[in-house]
């Protein structure tokens, strides 16, 4: 059987006891497994409340800002690198936020398996890997076929919002989007990006960090 090729790589980066104790003891509360089972977010959160899925949530700093100020919303978050994923259920916990949960595992699974369709009001999509070198594109997690997995699993009116400081593969985007009859570009996203410390390191360094905001048309 023929290999995905992945979005990511698993690199081995360092683990502090706090974000390994939190992988442990912390990821049974807020954490989901991976199943091939839909979820049913009204039981999962006890609530009916707009669904927003965040891919690729890093540290976490920005999804917890985000459910903190919105939390008449739910949020899934889904992240593999187990620093990452150990950070951001130390944030959860200390802000006791009822609002957000994790998912360690690969993105385009969880989609497929994991989310009904139009379930979600929202994907957020923040500073992707840009995989630079052209052989490696193919890497890239933003594909035609990706876009339209993202289109199932929005409500009508649902909004993908991404944002790169890689110019290159924003106008990739751009173009992958704008070639869907699904989509149309979007004024505003769900809410409002906060920005981040990765983001401004960019702006430091130069980079342009462009903001790409799509609505679900039909």
């Amino acid at each position: 059987m023929k290999k995905p090729i992945r979005s990511y790589v698993l690199r081995q980066g360092r683990t502090t006891p706090a974000q390994k104790r939190a992988l442990e003891e912390l990821l049974p509360k807020y954490g989901l497994p991976f199943t091939a089972k839909e979820l049913v977010p009204e039981e999962l959160f006890l609530r009916k409340a707009p669904l927003v899925l965040e891919i690729g949530s890093g540290m976490g700093e920005t999804t917890v800002a985000i459910a903190r100020a919105h939390p008449e919303a739910d949020f899934i978050a889904i992240e593999v690198h187990g620093p990452g994923v150990g950070s951001l259920l130390n944030r959860i916990a200390s802000e006791k936020l009822a609002n957000v949960r994790v998912i360690r595992h690969d993105a385009v699974e969880v989609l497929e398996h994991m989310i009904p369709d139009a379930a979600l009001a929202a994907i957020h999509l923040f500073f992707p890997d840009p995989w630079p070198k052209k052989r490696h594109h193919k890497r890239r997690l933003v594909q035609p076929s990706f876009v339209s997995l993202m289109k199932k699993k929005l409500s009508v009116g649902g909004i993908v919002h991404l944002a790169t400081d890689w110019t290159e593969y924003a106008d990739q985007i751009d173009v992958l989007f704008s070639q869907n009859p699904f989509f149309e570009k979007a004024e505003a996203g769900f809410v409002s990006r906060p920005g981040t410390k990765f983001e401004a390191r960019g702006r430091r360094l130069g980079h342009l960090v462009r903001d790409l905001l799509f609505r679900r048309r039909v």
